[in-house]
């Protein structure tokens, strides 16, 4: 399909490029993130506690946007969420003391996994949703993440830059490494820059025949619906904190002395296989049903991610996460167009954000328990709760949602 063939197709360009834009800095920060606050001199436990502030952080933010956004202009919202972001980089810089690094991860908007967590979410998926019909919408959302999970790879690969780098001009690695967070910041300016070309709330309302930003109550006619949604994704997200890439990072280092550089080239490799596999997303998900695709290439993913805990060395360990890369990103299309097209049009922001923020409210947690469990044992016990907690959300998905899947 076209972008050029439907309605809002500058905006949804707009919106995808900047997806990219940021997947890019989420797939270089997240895999240096835990190997320069060690060479920072913070312990396993600390790094953990880090993580989970950036994880508490972006789930606040994210629903303050998500039930407020149908009030203020889309276009100022993602500006000021490209100010954070940079404000976020340079924090990163600039702080090295545990504590100022606590608070700014809290408030900010760094990612410490590849996929999108972030305050810039709701507002995205909303206007993307407004951009196409329903028919489309999946198609439409597969393309948005294979945009930030390519983008995201290419990340992860330029995150053995700062070894090459300080290698070659004799520099502490640390500091090449912080040279990562300035890219970051930069990608905001860049991000800020595109989006100053959307058009306002009013103007794309307008545009497509609806009703302007009010100040009705958000999730009006839905809010069973999206409760009922965010309770299971909870739990999906609790088991992914378990494994969130920066702690993967970690624990692959850990137990089988895999680099930081080695890393970068499984996670590029890993980005690569989730983004193209979301590409057939769309032609499952027209054959056998939205939840049934998402539970039939999310269940076997879990399992792999199982197998990759107990794997005896690491070359069975990089290939169960390979396939498990392989699958576990191709619910997300089907996910997000599945929640877009229970809701009204109004309160598709507002739904957004309280689907989307278990991904890192619920998974804010775990990684204290993973910095905990890596500061004991090396072994995958992390992987292990993480495939456990993730295969019981798939039976309940099933069981819950079937009934009410939507028909493309």
């Amino acid at each position: 399909m076209s972008t050029s063939v439907f309605p809002g197709a500058s905006e949804a360009r707009r919106i995808i490029a900047v997806r990219a834009l940021r997947g890019f800095a989420d797939g270089l920060v997240s895999v240096l993130l835990a190997g320069y606050l060690l060479r920072l001199g913070f312990s396993t436990v600390q790094v953990g506690v880090l993580v989970a502030g950036t994880l508490l952080g972006s789930a606040a933010l994210t629903i303050a946007v998500g039930v407020t956004a149908h009030r203020f202009d889309r276009r100022r919202l993602l500006l000021l969420a490209c100010v954070l972001m940079l404000c976020t980089g340079l924090g990163f810089v600039l702080a090295t003391s545990f504590w100022p690094l606590l608070v700014i991860a809290v408030v900010g908007t760094l990612n410490p996994s590849s996929g999108d967590v972030s305050v810039f979410l709701p507002t995205e998926q909303a206007a993307l949703a407004d951009a196409t019909a329903l028919a489309q919408r999946t198609q439409l959302f597969a393309r948005y993440n294979v945009a930030g999970n390519v983008a995201a790879a290419l990340g992860a690969l330029a995150s053995a830059l700062p070894a090459l780098v300080a290698g070659g001009l004799g520099l502490p690695l640390v500091d090449a490494e912080r040279a990562g967070f300035a890219v970051y910041a930069a990608v905001a300016v860049v991000s800020a820059l595109v989006y100053r070309g959307l058009a306002s709330t009013s103007e794309a309302a307008s545009a497509h025949g609806e009703v302007a930003p009010s100040r009705a109550r958000p999730l009006r006619h839905s809010r069973a619906n999206v409760l009922r949604l965010a309770a299971l994704f909870s739990l999906d997200s609790f088991g992914g904190g378990f494994v969130v890439q920066a702690m993967l990072v970690l624990w692959l280092h850990q137990r089988f002395a895999l680099s930081v550089e080695a890393a970068g080239m499984i996670f590029f490799v890993a980005g690569l296989a989730s983004a193209l596999a979301q590409l057939a997303s769309p032609a499952l998900a027209g054959r056998f049903g939205l939840v049934e695709t998402m539970v039939g290439t999310h269940l076997p993913a879990n399992v792999l991610l199982i197998v990759a805990g107990v794997a005896p060395n690491a070359s069975v360990a990089v290939a169960a996460l390979l396939g498990r890369a392989a699958l576990s990103q191709m619910d997300v299309p089907p996910r997000q167009a599945y929640v877009m097209a229970i809701v009204p049009p109004a309160e598709r922001a507002a739904a957004a954000s309280l689907t989307n923020v278990p991904r890192s409210l619920a998974a804010a947690i775990p990684p204290l328990f993973t910095g905990v469990m890596l500061s004991h044992s090396t072994f995958g016990w992390p992987l292990v709760c993480a495939g456990g907690v993730k295969l019981l959300y798939d039976v309940l998905l099933l069981v819950q949602e079937r009934g009410r899947s939507v028909e493309l």
